[in-house]
This record gives C-alpha cells, structure tokens and sequence, in this order.
C-alpha cells in the first residue's frame, strides 16, 4: 500500500517543551504577520506527556517570553521553590553543604517544582488553541529527503506489522509529512536525529555528546513530611567515584518526586543504575522521608550531559535540532526545558523568516544558529562548560572544588581568569572496563517496601506494546552480546537497562543466549548509548507503544 501525504509549512517530531514551544511560536509569528501557517507536531506516546520524565525544577525565563501570561491561562507552575538543600552523602550520615556557599548561579529561587509531563500538556493546549495539528501516537520512523539532498519531512511509522515483518489484517501504511522545514525535538538520543547528524556531519566542530541516566519515583508520602517546594539535590553515597546523585522535590498533593542519575561514563560493568537507586532510598535521611508512604510512579530516561562544548551545529538542509534532541541541559543546575524552549522559539523565529520571505526549504536556517550563539542559552551553558568534564577530569571530589570555583568566578565577572573549556575524556560506551578488572557489586535484595525490584517498577511506569510487533531494539550482530559483552563484560546490558529488557537465558553449562523483551522497554535509550560496540541500535515501535506517565 502506498502511503498518503500531507503538506505543511513546519512539521515538528517530538511533542515534549521543545517541539510544542517551537509550535506556538510559529503560530504567534503567523498571527502578528496576518498569515497562514500550517504547523504540525507528532509525537510516538500515547498522549502528549506520555513519554515526557524530568524532576523537574523549571525555570520559567523561556515561558515568560513566550506565554508572558501564563499564570492567567493555568500554566501548571503552582509550587514555588522555598527550601534549597545540598547534602553530601556517606553511608549512614549526611553533610549539608550551606546554602550561601553554593554558587549563586545554582539558586532555585523564581523557580517552580512541578511534573513536566503536565507542563507540556498544558503548552499542547496553548498551541491547539492557535491551530497547531497535534498527533500523538505517531511516531517519526524514517527521514524523507528531496533530491538535492534537503529534508524534506518525515515518514511516520506502519501500524499493524506482525513480529516476522508482514502486515497483519490491522495494517495502515505510515503517513509522509513532508514540510518547508522540518525541526527534530525528539529528546535525548532521538533516533532520527542520530540519522541527520551523520548525514549532515553535524558534529564535526563540537565534541562527542557524553549522557547520564535518570530513574525516578513518584511517593505519596505522609502529610506531615510534605514541605511544598523543599527541593533537596545529594551527591556521594552510594556512588563514590562515579559521577552521578540523588534528588528529592516536595511537589503538589503531598507527592515527593525522587530519582537518582548516574553517569554513563561509569567503569565497572557490575555496576545497575537501577540498584543504585534503590540503595540510595535506604540511606536514613532518604528513607525517613518515605516511610509510611507509597510509590505511585516509575520511569527512567537518559539526559545529555555534554553541555555546550556537545552542542552539535543545529541547523541542516531543509531543518533544524531543537532542545534536548541538541543537548542544552545545564548539568550543574539540573535543568534543561527553559533551554530547549528557547531554542525552539529561536528555531521557530528563523523557519518563519525564511518562510516569509519566500523560501521553500532551500534556504538554510543559519539564523537559528546565530540566535542561539547570542542568547542566554548560550551563556547559561558557556559559565558553566567545565563542570561535568571536570568530574571525569580530576574525580569527584577535586572535580567538584574545580567546578565551584569555576562558577563563582563566573558568578562575579572573573570567568576570565579561567578562559580554557575541558574536553570530555572518552565516549560512554568505551569507558567500561573489562569484568574481570572490576569488583563485582552486591546489591541488597529489595523489600518491596522502600525498595522493588524491576518488573514490578516497570509496571508502575503504565508501559505497553503490542507484543506481535517486530522487535525495536535491533542487533547489528546477533553474536556480540554473547561473544563479547557477555564473555568480556558479564553482560552489562542486563544491568544498566532500568527495565529488565535484556536477560541471558541458559542454565550453567550451557550455551547462552540474549533474550530481548521488548514489550518492557521504557525508551529511556540507555542501551543505544552504553552498549560496548553500539551494537544495540533503538528504533522507534508502533506509535503509542511505551510508558504511559501520567504525572512524571
């Protein structure tokens, strides 16, 4: 069956603040200018939200350029942060590092506590309430290109394909989107957008994206532990060496949102993210807080971790990277939406520019790039460019000194005296060393009170896919996890997967093998980044597969 088309002016993939930011202010432009613009958003969740997991403290600087009444429109930004804690774990005790110390550029003050999730599908009503096409539940399988080589859409994935690749009696061919101009703000390690930066060479002046991995937990926790925007960030214990910490944010309703995030950076093949996190609830102070509640929600995603010197050129032939698909996030702040919004409100100003005057894709969007380097994206991300590569540099602890220093210095106007921008040392997947170097790690066996186990996390996450689809997680080689990530690393894919996708079967003795359940995948995307070989290559599933987050 052939697909059908449709024409747009801009078709954006990725329904999260980037995508949804870039819409409206399309639509806004459109309306000041008295013209017609078609735009439109898909999205592979369920819903708008569906697959959207941050902490998340927001800094509302980008919403009040683009919304500037958002207040009076509902924006649900309702928890103002009013307590900021920084405590430096051990195992049984807790440091808390003063406030005044901090760098002021790490402030939480103006900033609002809040599920992301809700946030965007607040911005999916502001941007249909201008017109915008939204189509959640479609996801994004395949580049199109003109003949010249230029973007010219994207193709969304078929529905009804049997697991053995034939069409069963349910199939609907995808759909062509084909735009003027086609913007990627699929997040984290978006699957097409690896495909644009290889085409386009994207990453030739910039450096290597490095990530972490992010799990959290949503806990109803008892009325008179609930301190509303108390936002509290650890570090240290459990982790020790290795980059990574904990956050706890007091939220509406007497929710607690709490999560752990490891590098991806880390050398010991033994080592779960998801253990990790599961210890980090024991510690005394962290488990006073959750006693006598309950876990209501579960999710994981990775998180670019590279800062500026990561950025890839953002602009190519026919389209443009927006928000965390590019890696904006500020790491030592732990936020990055404001970021991506801005960048898609300045993708968003240059896709019209050259849609106004006359341009029909041929026209780079150069100015997007322009845009972004003047911006205060740019200089949020440039004071703090030596924080993370500064960890891997000098370990946590001098790495850590380093970093405050350096920010303060920025903070008073003497980043001057610190000109230089540190690399980062090594690509995720290589830093693993071999099993036999490493000490094993032995995590206690969960409670089922403070602590659970896998699957019955993921259950929490609402995730979901037809089972009778070909598998989205695909092998370049069917014989590498068995050969080399098993025989050299003790299958570290069945360990840094928070969701339990991949086992090795066989008893002792015999040949083993790599069993893929697909069906729990939470697209968090760490397997396409920490798998030794890149042998793991994630590719979208049918449209509306995955977590269904209803508060995350």
């Amino acid at each position: 069956m052939e697909r059908e088309a449709m024409e747009f002016d801009v078709v954006i993939v990725g329904g999260g603040p980037a995508g949804l930011s870039a819409a409206i202010r399309l639509k806004q432009l459109a309306q000041e200018k008295d013209q017609e613009l078609m735009v439109c958003v898909i999205e592979k969740g369920s819903e708008i939200g569906a697959h959207i997991l941050s902490g998340a403290v927001v800094d509302p600087v980008a919403l009040n350029e683009l919304i500037p009444d958002w207040k009076d429109k509902g924006a649900p930004l309702n928890t103002p942060v009013v307590d900021n804690q920084h405590w430096v774990l051990s195992e049984t005790g807790k440091t808390e590092f003063p406030h005044f110390l901090m760098p002021p550029l790490l402030s939480n003050k103006g900033m609002y506590t809040l599920s992301l999730g809700n946030f965007s599908r607040w911005l999916a009503e502001q941007a249909e309430a201008l017109e915008v096409e939204i189509y959640p539940g479609f996801a994004g399988a395949e580049v199109l290109y003109h003949e010249d080589g230029r973007v010219k859409g994207v193709a969304t994935g078929d529905m009804g394909i049997s697991r053995d690749g034939e069409p069963k009696p349910s199939h609907e061919p995808g759909m062509e989107l084909h735009a003027k101009y086609t913007l990627f703000a699929e997040g984290c390690r978006g699957s097409l957008t690896k495909e644009v930066e290889a085409k386009y060479n994207l990453r030739e002046n910039s450096e290597h994206q490095t990530y972490g991995i992010g799990i959290k937990e949503l806990w109803d926790i008892e009325p008179e532990k609930h301190v509303p925007g108390r936002v509290i960030h650890t570090q240290g214990w459990p982790l020790g060496n290795t980059v990574g910490g904990g956050f706890i944010y007091h939220q509406e309703n007497n929710q607690v949102a709490i999560g752990f995030v490891v590098g991806l950076d880390y050398e010991n093949p033994h080592l779960s993210p998801f253990d990790e996190m599961q210890q980090f609830k024991t510690h005394p102070d962290v488990k006073a807080i959750l006693e006598g509640g309950r876990r209501v929600a579960y999710g994981a995603r990775a998180i670019n971790e590279g800062g500026l010197q990561s950025v890839p050129k953002p602009s190519f032939p026919g389209g443009a990277v927006i928000g965390c698909a590019s890696g904006f996030l500020n790491v030592p702040r732990i936020k990055g939406s404001h970021n991506a919004m801005k960048s898609g409100m300045l993708a968003a100003e240059s896709a019209f520019e050259a849609i106004a005057a006359g341009s029909v894709g041929e026209v780079e969007l150069t100015s997007y790039e322009e845009g972004f380097k003047s911006s205060w994206i740019y200089k949020d991300l440039h004071r703090v460019r030596n924080a993370r590569p500064s960890l891997s540099k000098f370990g946590i602890a001098l790495g850590t000194l380093y970093s405050g220093i350096d920010m303060w210095l920025n903070n008073v106007g003497l980043g001057f005296l610190f000109p230089w921008t540190f690399k980062h040392p090594h690509v995720d997947n290589k830093s693993l060393k071999k099993a036999s170097e490493c000490e094993p790690i032995a995590y206690p066996k969960p409670d089922g009170v403070i602590t659970f186990d896998k699957l019955s996390s993921v259950f929490l996450s609402n995730t979901n896919h037809e089972e009778d689809q070909p598998v989205h997680l695909t092998l370049k080689d069917d014989t590498v996890p068995v050969t080399i990530n098993l025989t050299d690393y003790d299958g570290p894919e069945q360990r840094f997967c928070p969701a339990g996708v991949y086992e090795f079967m066989g008893d002792e003795g015999e040949d083993k093998r790599l069993q893929i359940n697909a069906q729990n995948c939470v697209h968090c995307k760490t397997c396409d980044i920490k798998d030794y070989t890149q042998n793991i290559n994630w590719v979208v599933p049918e449209g509306g597969g995955g977590p269904n987050y209803p508060n995350m």
